[in-house]
């Protein structure tokens, strides 16, 4: 809710989110350079193809030509050792004189054949130029005809083009699945951290609670104590420790919700605020209806809105106000906006105030936010957000939950 700051308690998560931009940074650059090398090697088959082409064209036109009939060596070694370039042969109004290596069933019929190869010729037109032969007069050696060789790339250039996108995909696929299993166990080992934690906290604060009830009943004898209210006092404490106690314990087992009066919880949380902050800090509640209800666990709901309330109260410098309201929504949903005057949230950083390690205090974890979310979104099945923050106006966040 105020102007955050950068605590060693972050830096291990900042640093987790650099090292997945330089990890991207360097993928980017694999692939790029993957592409741009299979590019070269495409442009070099393209052109080894081309003068293949070139040369089975000049072969034909040889043989056209020739009227020694001395063409054996040629027509064995050239024109029928093409057996992977797609060609089509045609004159010059492109009707097709003869074809190779186009993928043509022989059990087809010849009407579906020609349909075939003049598809193929289409795709050749929109491929590449022709290349020409010339065919002359065997006396005057002058060219009364032009014939055309149009070809498309062989299957192992095609395939060539294709695999630099399909092992970038193959790659990404597999790195999006290990980037999932990544975080679904970095979020269970968390999980298992912050549940430990809870329990541990929850039974350290058991033996010290029991003395403390214990001493509270001495202290009642104390007639003078009892006047001036400091054994109610002590005893709202130790109450409020016991309610910690069980917030504690609750971290990490399936809580149990029941219709509560939303109301009356929020109520119950400033109650025990107000008079524990500075008297410069306001926390009001309003509601149209005090009689709203929703699916709740008492404990962990009122942690979060104190929780919140506290952060508010640190944001504001201990001296502004705290509005609270509740809203019945539409939807069958609950809204609790609690808003500060405090200094605001840069637009840049929002996005990292439910992240573990966020914190604006120079002492603390950063887990309270981390853990106001979960209670919210994984107990309650609800939302919790940021619903607006202006620097110099203060922040809004915004509970939803579902109504009874």
């Amino acid at each position: 809710m105020s102007n955050p700051s950068s605590p060693a308690s972050a830096e291990f998560y900042r640093d987790n989110a650099n090292l997945k931009w330089i990890i991207l940074a360097v993928s980017m650059l694999i692939s790029i350079g993957t592409i741009f090398f299979t590019n070269v090697l495409v442009s070099q088959l393209k052109e080894r193809e081309r003068n293949q082409v070139k040369l089975f064209a000049r072969a034909l036109e040889y043989t056209i030509n020739d009227t020694e009939n001395n063409i054996l060596f040629i027509t064995e070694e050239i024109i029928n050792k093409n057996n992977s370039i797609p060609t089509i042969w045609t004159d010059e109004k492109n009707n097709i004189i003869s074809y190779r290596n186009i993928d043509i069933d022989s059990t087809w019929s010849q009407a579906r054949k020609d349909n075939a190869v003049k598809e193929e010729l289409a795709d050749m037109i929109r491929t590449y130029p022709p290349i020409e032969i010339l065919v002359k007069d065997p006396k005057t050696q002058e060219v009364f005809a032009v014939q055309k060789v149009y070809y498309r790339n062989s299957f192992l250039l095609s395939e060539l083009i294709a695999y630099p996108y399909i092992e970038i995909a193959i790659l990404a696929i597999f790195g999006f699945i290990s980037y999932l299993a990544f975080n679904y166990s970095r979020t269970s080992e968390q999980n298992r951290v912050w549940v430990g934690l809870a329990k541990e906290t929850a039974h350290q604060l058991g033996t010290p609670l029991s003395s403390l009830m214990a001493w509270i009943e001495v202290l009642r004898d104390d007639p003078e104590l009892k006047k001036k209210g400091v054994v109610d006092e002590l005893d709202k404490d130790i109450q409020k420790l016991r309610m910690v106690t069980e917030r504690f314990s609750s971290i990490g087992s399936t809580p149990v919700l029941k219709d509560e009066n939303v109301y009356q919880l929020i109520n119950n949380v400033v109650s025990y605020l107000q008079p524990r902050v500075s008297s410069k800090v306001k926390i009001e509640v309003y509601t149209l209806s005090e009689t709203i209800k929703a699916k709740i666990h008492a404990p962990l709901f009122e942690w979060v809105v104190e929780n919140l309330c506290k952060n508010a109260v640190d944001a504001m410098g201990n001296a502004g106000t705290i509005a609270i309201k509740i809203l019945r929504g539409s939807d069958g949903k609950v809204f609790i906006d609690l808003s500060d005057t405090g200094k605001g949230i840069p637009k840049k950083m929002i996005g990292s105030v439910f992240r573990p390690g966020f914190t604006t205090k120079k002492r603390g974890w950063g887990l309270g936010l981390t853990l106001a979310k979960r209670i919210i979104e994984i107990y309650h099945e609800g939302r919790i957000f940021i619903k607006s923050s202006e620097e110099n106006q203060g922040t809004t966040f915004r509970i939803e939950l579902k109504s009874s």
